[in-house]
């Protein structure tokens, strides 16, 4: 969940590496540094908070053609200017930066560095020191390896050495990390976006491998020393995509982002007959489930719920929906034929990758359902499914969520043709309706921040209920509000409130409901009457067709199975307006980051 670059070629290296950090904010900001060597020797600067308070104690005079940097979300040890990265050996001789969790660091310390001072609170700092102690006996390089098989856990590594000046040493375990590669350069990062402005050119690690990189090669090794030949790959992102424009905050761009994403996965998965296709062998590992599990976390996990009703109505198979986190040690009872489908927006996700491993090893099949080519969980998986949504920088997740949905969609309903179990269903046409509805919401944003002002100014809590397929997008609704604008917000199933939780409604509590199903229409209607009796202050948004008086906003008709695609986009712009009126910072919510890379 942190962020490293590295570069080491002709040009001054301390801009390009506080730009790449700027890039990979999302993945945590609690602190950040970066370490350059000159003549001088190694000029460390870092402090705790934005890479904007980092940039301050920067001394400008300093050039160095070689460097590492890094942005932390803190795992081990409080954010603070002493845990932040780089950390130095004792000596000072290596500086190293990481990304991931040393799960044996205790160990560690006990059986090796019992005589070594720490000046940090953090599992990093053991790997620096090990590899000092080893280096007295032995070349950097063989060090650097006899360390990195000493380590349980995940890490991503670039480290410096003062008596190899002319290098930075790599590695990577289940953490994610490129090397790119340019004209008399290299550079390191977490993600191709960091370094996407001076090269388009870069090189997937795999799991425990290590890179030595030097300005002008890369060579790769094993753990074991054997050379690994691996070519470059083009990344194709536009610089464009990563900025934020006009707008003012990246959340903002990427929920007016949505209608083009849905137009984007319409062509990507458009045949030549015009229908909406998937691989033939997905579509072939689907059908012979005889149960599908969906594993996610978080948005993700919310976008499975939906997609769990979307194949079982169009594809007729069963599915469960399972957070990574809890299944991966509370595995339950599998079916004899089960197919995994994995969704991540950014294919790092730890928890998922470790559920991966081990229904691998179980010998099942899996789908990953991803935002990023080349990701961990895309290379791992049998199959993937790209969501082609383009890079999400908010940490608070909004197109991706919708891609997700949409992609689930097609699927479901590739699958239903396969199996001829599916009605009359014209998916392009349907998505090409919810894609219209979503730039006339996205064309309203002014009427959902007079909502966000009329029932969310002082809230404190926040309840979304919802039925059937509306209670999976309150889920939603509520994780987008607390994550970014600190209102302690949760999403209900309608008919669950007398089993409890009308107890928590008190005068003026704001209540937001979700009516866009016709079966159920009723139903949440009288959820809503139950609370109002109770002083709620009610917030009905309902699907034209549906709506009553009263109803606060009514959502443009779009096919019934695919209302999460609109009708979360109001729950999206009114957390974020509440958490703009509240002085929150939308893009980077505190204690999160966007990449969950450590479980």
């Amino acid at each position: 969940m942190c962020g490293i670059t590295g570069y080491i070629g002709t040009n001054d290296a301390k801009e390009i590496l506080l730009k790449g950090l700027e890039k990979l904010e999302y993945r945590g900001y609690d602190s950040a540094g970066i370490a350059v060597f000159n003549q001088d020797g190694v000029h460390i600067f870092k402090e705790k908070g934005r890479i904007a308070d980092m940039r301050a104690v920067v001394d400008g005079t300093v050039t160095a053609k070689v460097g590492i940097g890094h942005t932390r979300w803190a795992t081990h040890g409080a954010p603070s200017k002493g845990n932040a990265h780089p950390h130095q050996s004792a000596s000072g001789r290596f500086t190293l930066v990481h990304n991931g969790v040393i799960e044996n660091e205790s160990e560690l310390r006990v059986e090796y560095l019992q005589d070594v001072k720490f000046n940090s609170d953090t599992d990093t700092e053991v790997i620096v020191q090990l590899v000092e102690k080893f280096a007295k006996d032995m070349e950097t390089e063989e060090a650097f390896m006899k360390t990195l098989r000493l380590l349980n856990g995940s890490y991503a590594i670039a480290m410096l050495d003062t008596e190899a000046t002319d290098t930075i040493f790599v590695a990577k375990n289940k953490s994610p990390l490129l090397v790119g590669v340019g004209e008399d350069f290299h550079v390191v990062a977490s993600d191709a976006m960091a370094m996407i402005e001076i090269t388009d050119q870069f090189i997937e690690l795999m799991d425990k491998e290590i890179v030595i990189v030097k300005k002008d090669q890369a060579d790769i090794y094993n753990l074991q020393g054997e050379v690994i030949i691996r070519e470059p790959y083009h990344a194709e992102l536009d610089v464009t995509d990563i900025e934020k424009g006009t707008y003012p905050h990246f959340m903002l761009k990427e929920i007016d982002e949505q209608p083009l994403v849905m137009r984007k996965i319409i062509q990507a998965y458009q045949n030549a007959d015009g229908n909406l296709e998937i691989d033939s062998d997905i579509k072939h590992a689907m059908a012979a489930a005889d149960r599908i599990y969906i594993v996610a976390c978080g948005t993700s996990y919310h976008a499975g719920l939906v997609g769990k009703q979307l194949i079982e109505k169009l594809a007729g198979i069963p599915v469960e929906v399972h957070l990574a986190s809890e299944f991966g040690y509370n595995m339950p009872l599998l079916s004899a034929k089960p197919l995994f489908v994995f969704i991540s927006q950014s294919g790092e996700t730890a928890d998922s990758r470790a559920v991966l491993v081990k229904v691998k090893e179980m010998g099942y099949r899996a789908l990953t359902i991803t935002n990023v080519p080349g990701s961990t969980l895309s290379r791992e998986a049998d199959y993937t499914l790209l969501l082609h949504a383009g890079p999400e920088i908010a940490v608070a997740s909004t197109k991706a969520y919708t891609a997700q949905v949409a992609v689930l969609a097609i699927l479901a309903s590739a699958t239903g043709s396969a199996k001829d179990t599916i009605a009359e269903f014209d998916l392009v046409k349907e998505l090409g309706i919810v894609a219209n509805a979503m730039e006339i919401l996205c064309d309203t944003k002014e009427e959902f921040e007079l909502m966000a002002i009329e029932y969310l100014p002082a809230a404190i809590n926040c309840f979304f209920i919802g039925r059937s397929i509306d209670y999976f997008v309150g889920l939603e609704g509520a994780l987008k509000l607390k994550e970014i604008s600190y209102i302690q917000a949760e999403g209900f199933a309608g008919g669950e409130l007398k089993h409890g939780t009308i107890a928590l409604i008190e005068e003026q509590t704001p209540v937001i409901a979700l009516a866009t199903q016709a079966r159920v229409n009723g139903s949440i209607r009288a959820n809503v009457k139950e609370v109002a009796a109770r002083g709620a202050n009610n917030c009905i948004i309902s699907m034209k067709g549906l709506e009553t008086e009263g109803d606060r906003f009514v959502l443009p008709a779009v096919h019934e199975l695919l209302t999460p695609l609109v009708s979360v986009i109001p729950l999206q712009l009114i957390a974020y307006y509440a958490a703009l009126h509240r002085g929150c910072d939308v893009d980077k919510p505190r204690n999160l980051a966007k990449s969950v890379t450590v479980e």
